[in-house]
């Protein structure tokens, strides 16, 4: 196994793929690609013989992260079952209170975690967070004092994450982002070519689970971030796409499904479609943080007769930027972006959407955007949790 510490979490396998596209997304599906076949090499505590049948909850982890993940589910079952078993009868439980008691395991911080992962286990997350705000008040000051990889931050973020993981479970999203956003700032962005290389390699197909699964999660910051991207992106979700609009958190969306890309097209193209709905759209943000160029893309068309000729205000202390579309929107594209610009490994081109009748401003600042689809993803969405963490948390109830 590699060096932990590991965190048990809610699983967040179903955050992309539980949105259904209708026939009026289809229309905006002029690029979209095939996805990719499958998800994470994952195994759970029942995909193997006598593993977890019929006991509640999988846990489920990443085979390539965790070697020796039979052993690790193993002893997690036997360690839950031994603990459920001392306390079916009172002499039992008893009796082991005295053992704690002697032992001082009160100040053992692995048992602690344990319990704490037996209560999230069980799904009481009240009492859990409970537990880890007491770890979290130990573990702070020592956190402070060392670099973001020393062992006690990694701790801190151990708590702060499963603190977010039991919000988010109970629906109080606000708080999920807080704790999510506190974790972020004390994270390096991880290379983006070698995660990806590492996530490439991981990936076949395997089965869509539904319901309250768990996950083991290596306590790094190339395992931390995407999780914590992730959970932000579950809680705007629900708000980004109900029947009232709320542009803001539609914006955010658009933003966070950059990562892990191409899983989240499908859900983008909902998003496009509801501003397609909507007919405008405002994210003064866009520009600062939206650098796929699959997006650029199809927000370029969205100006386009063929694509709606929809009002988007993507640039701050703006106007809307059509306000009386011209004629001259069906025009080719002109300058850079009619010529084709490709991306460091990607091999994309644009190809529609930015005209002469559009403003100067919005084809200088798409043009702009485009040269930046080589920046390391992880940097950007680091750069937007860090930027925009009061707007974010604001956001959400």
């Amino acid at each position: 196994m590699t060096s932990g510490p590991w965190i048990l979490v809610e699983d967040l396998s179903s955050v992309y793929s539980d949105v259904e596209m209708d026939r009026a997304m289809l229309k905006h599906a002029h690029k979209k690609r095939k996805l990719a076949d499958g998800r994470e090499k994952t195994m759970s505590s029942d995909d193997e013989e006598g593993l977890g049948k019929g006991r509640g909850r999988h846990i489920l982890v990443n085979k390539t992260e965790m070697p020796n993940w039979l052993e690790t589910l193993e002893s997690f079952r036997t360690a839950r079952e031994s603990w459920d078993l001392l306390h079916s009868h009172d002499c039992l439980e008893a009796e082991f209170k005295k053992i704690c008691a002697a032992w001082k395991t009160e100040s053992w911080l692995w048992f602690r975690i344990f319990l704490t992962d037996m209560i999230i286990y069980q799904g009481h997350y009240r009492k859990a967070l409970s537990s880890l705000h007491q770890m979290a008040a130990v573990q702070q000051p020592q956190a402070a004092q060392q670099s973001p990889t020393g062992q006690a931050s990694l701790e801190h973020h151990r708590a702060l994450i499963q603190q977010a993981s039991c919000h988010y479970a109970l629906g109080e999203y606000r708080m999920t982002c807080e704790k999510l956003l506190d974790v972020v700032s004390g994270l390096v962005p991880p290379n983006q070519e070698l995660t990806k290389a590492t996530e490439d390699q991981s990936r076949i197909k395997s089965k869509t689970r539904k319901g309250n699964d768990l996950r083991l999660l290596p306590c790094t910051s190339r395992a931390v971030l995407p999780f914590c991207l992730q959970l932000m992106l579950a809680c705007f979700k629900l708000r980004a796409f109900t029947d009232c609009r709320d542009d803001l958190s539609l914006g955010h969306v658009v933003v966070l499904l950059q990562h892990d890309w191409p899983q989240g097209e499908m859900l983008f193209l909902k998003a496009v479609d509801k501003i397609c709905q909507q007919g405008s759209f405002q994210y003064e943000n866009f520009f600062n943080y939206v650098t796929n160029i699959d997006m650029l893309e199809e927000f370029a068309y969205l100006r386009t007769p063929e694509g709606g000729r929809i009002q988007l205000e993507l640039l701050p202390n703006q106007g809307m930027l059509i306000k009386n579309p011209s004629p001259a929107l069906g025009v080719e594209l002109n300058t850079l972006l009619l010529q084709g610009v490709q991306t460091m490994d990607r091999h994309h081109t644009v190809t529609r959407g930015i005209t002469k009748g559009v403003k100067e401003d919005f084809r200088l600042a798409m043009e702009r955007q485009v040269s930046r689809c080589g920046e390391n993803l992880f940097s950007v969405l680091h750069r937007f949790c860090i930027n925009e963490k009061i707007i974010i948390i604001q956001s959400l109830p």
